[in-house]
C-alpha cells in the first residue's frame, strides 16, 4: 500500500514541477511593462526651482549701485530701524526680520530729497509639502535710495518710497535668483515705522513668486 501511494502521487509532483518550470521561463521572457522606478515618489503638483548661477553681470550691476549708494557723503549719523513682521508667497506666511540704516536727505529736484538705504534682511523658510524649496531661508544684503516728497511739517513728508538692488543666498521658488529687486512703500515716524516691502527679480529669471511683506520696526539714532 505504500509504495503504491507513492507511485499514485508521483504524476501529481511532477505535473508540479513542471509548472514551476513554464511559470519560471515565462517570467524571464516576458518583457517586463511595469517597473518599480516607474512610480512617481514625487507629488504631481510639486515645481522644480531651477537656481541661476551664472549671473556675473546683474550681480556686478547690483554691487555697482551699492556703492553709488553709499559713497555718497554723510555729515551725520545714520538712523536704524530694527524691523520685524510676516512675508507672504502664494498665501503662505513666514516670520522675516531687517536691520536697515538711512542717513540724511539730500535735494533731488523740486520738493523731492533722497536718502541713502542700506538692508540687511533674513527671511525664514517655510514648512509645506506642496511645494519644492520653500524650507530654506534667506539672507540678504541691499542698498539704494529712499524718497520722500515735502517739507518738514508736511503730514506727508512721513511717507516714503525706496528701491534697493539685493543679492541673497538662497534658492527659493519665490526668490530663485541670487539677486533681487527690493521695493518699500512706508510711513515713517521719529521712532517707528510701518512698512508694506515686495521683492522680486522682476521677471528676469524664473520662477518669480517673489516676497511680500509687512514690516513694524522701532527706530534708533546712532
Amino acid at each position: 500500500m505504500t509504495r503504491s501511494s507513492n507511485t499514485m502521487a508521483s504524476p501529481h509532483r511532477n505535473m508540479t514541477s513542471t509548472t514551476s518550470i513554464r511559470l519560471s521561463v515565462m517570467s524571464q521572457t516576458t518583457p517586463q511593462l511595469f517597473k518599480p522606478t516607474d512610480v512617481r515618489t514625487t507629488p504631481l503638483w510639486t515645481h522644480h526651482v531651477s537656481c541661476q548661477r551664472h549671473s556675473t553681470p546683474y550681480v556686478a550691476i547690483c554691487i555697482l549701485l551699492m556703492l553709488l549708494a553709499v559713497a555718497t557723503p554723510a555729515t551725520s549719523t545714520p538712523r536704524v530701524d530694527v524691523e520685524t513682521g510676516r512675508s507672504y508667497m502664494d498665501g503662505m506666511g513666514t516670520s522675516t526680520a531687517f536691520l536697515e540704516g538711512t542717513w540724511d536727505p539730500r535735494p533731488l529736484g523740486g520738493r523731492f530729497t533722497w536718502s541713502p538705504d542700506l538692508s540687511l534682511g533674513w527671511i525664514s523658510g517655510r514648512t509645506n509639502r506642496r511645494y519644492h524649496r520653500t524650507n530654506y531661508s534667506a539672507q540678504l544684503v541691499a542698498a539704494g535710495i529712499r524718497l520722500h516728497y515735502g517739507e518738514d511739517g508736511d503730514w506727508y513728508r512721513h511717507l516714503f518710497f525706496s528701491f534697493q538692488p539685493a543679492l541673497h543666498n538662497g534658492c527659493t521658488l519665490a526668490l530663485s535668483s541670487v539677486y533681487e529687486f527690493v521695493s518699500t512703500l512706508g510711513w515713517q515716524g521719529r521712532r517707528f515705522s510701518v512698512q508694506i516691502r515686495h521683492i522680486s527679480n522682476g521677471s528676469l529669471h524664473k520662477p518669480n513668486r517673489g516676497e511680500t511683506m509687512a514690516l513694524f520696526g522701532a527706530a534708533f539714532d546712532l
